[in-house]
């Protein structure tokens, strides 16, 4: 299942499909629109072996979601870094606002290393200065609220009129649609239905969220006691973010069959734009400039693979890259991800794990639920920015 990632990564760089463009992180990409996986759970649970994957952090964003809360003290005090920096650009406008920090900081460039020395000055006050990640942590209404609260507004049976207009008043509903619960509960009713969707893309609430949805909607279905998940992804961070992604909703997968006595079956995962990231400004730049031959030479590696299953075709096209490309900016390490699929296309793929969640309700999951037998990799951790 692990040569599936890989054989998608081979698309987007290889496809004549993809482009190289710049991207909305002022980090440019090369992108691939479009594509599928999926994967058989009753062979193993589906973490990436060909680099060393951060497992504890998946679960326990996962359960942060599925508590529906806004706040991430439940990933500061876990040391769960993945939305800190989203978190510290939604908050800033008003930290500034309120003075808790100078206005010289609202001028700052995202990922500049002014801004980074502003971020990590708002992590330690997050994990040591009382009380402020409860009132400066909040993320707005992305994947959890959403998932256990969709805004629900009900009628007054009041009128207002404005000049020569009459509004009906509503009020909102303070608990709104549990989504979870409710397509568990209408799973037991008619697990074959066609209407077991969770949504995460409220447009209402876009403008409140620290990040609009990337992981959009998931649907199951199930037949003969076997469940399938399907999850339509329309911004997929190949190289950091979709290894995350597959894991979670299969791991979505196993909770929610766990609920109603299923066997998960299939992960099934809908694309929208895949793509790496190439590094910012020059180096990104050297991409396009050389993105022809980048692709010939990926395709020729892919060729000698497919022939004689020799991969080292794939590190000297990393040395070729790392020998030519302007090299980065000490400030912008870590953004071309390109070089971290080149190594990993490498490497050769492990036994999966397997993977164990305790039979509760999803709502009183705990980190210690969760258990990973198995999970041998000889491989490194490959270190990249997360271009947000």
């Amino acid at each position: 299942m692990v040569q599936q990632y890989l054989d998608h990564s081979l698309e987007i760089l290889t496809s004549k499909y993809s482009w190289h463009k710049g991207g909305s992180k002022e980090v440019d990409i090369i992108s691939l629109f479009g594509y599928q996986n999926e994967y058989d759970l009753r062979e193993g649970f589906p973490l990436l072996t060909t680099k060393k994957m951060a497992t504890k952090s998946i679960v326990h964003e996962l359960i942060w979601f599925l508590s529906g809360k806004t706040n991430i003290k439940y990933l500061v005090d876990n040391n769960v870094p993945v939305w800190d920096k989203d978190i510290f650009q939604h908050n800033l406008p008003d930290l500034v606002k309120e003075e808790i920090f100078p206005k010289v900081y609202a001028s700052y460039t995202r990922n500049s290393p002014e801004w980074n020395l502003a971020l990590e000055e708002y992590m330690n006050m997050m994990k040591n200065q009382s009380g402020f990640v409860e009132r400066w942590g909040d993320a707005g209404p992305i994947y959890g609220p959403q998932w256990r609260g969709w805004p629900k507004f009900e009628e007054t049976g009041i009128d207002i009129t404005v000049g020569d207009k009459v509004y009906r008043a509503y009020i909102k509903n303070p608990e709104g649609i549990d989504q979870i619960t409710e397509l568990i509960s209408k799973m037991i009713k008619n697990p074959q239905g066609k209407k077991h969707l969770v949504s995460a893309w409220n447009v209402a609430d876009l403008p409140e969220m620290a990040l609009a949805p990337c992981h959009v909607m998931l649907q199951v279905n199930a037949n003969n006691g076997l469940m399938d998940l399907q999850l339509y992804q329309r911004s997929c961070d190949q190289f950091l973010g979709v290894p995350f992604n597959i894991a979670s909703y299969s791991m979505i997968n196993q909770i929610i069959a766990n609920e109603l006595g299923f066997e998960p079956r299939r992960f099934i995962h809908t694309f929208g734009d895949a793509h790496f990231y190439c590094g910012k400004n020059e180096r990104g730049k050297w991409y396009g400039d050389n993105f022809p031959e980048f692709q010939k030479r990926v395709g020729n590696a892919k060729k000698l693979e497919e022939i004689s299953g020799d991969k080292q075709g794939y590190i000297k096209i990393l040395e070729w890259v790392n020998k030519n490309a302007p090299p980065e900016r000490k400030d912008e390490e870590g953004y071309d991800h390109v070089t971290g699929i080149l190594e990993q296309l490498a490497n050769t793929p492990q036994p999966l794990p397997k993977l164990r969640i305790a039979h509760k309700n999803f709502k009183d999951l705990k980190f210690e639920d969760f258990v990973v037998d198995g999970y041998f990799t000889p491989y490194r951790f490959i270190k990249r920015e997360m271009a947000s």
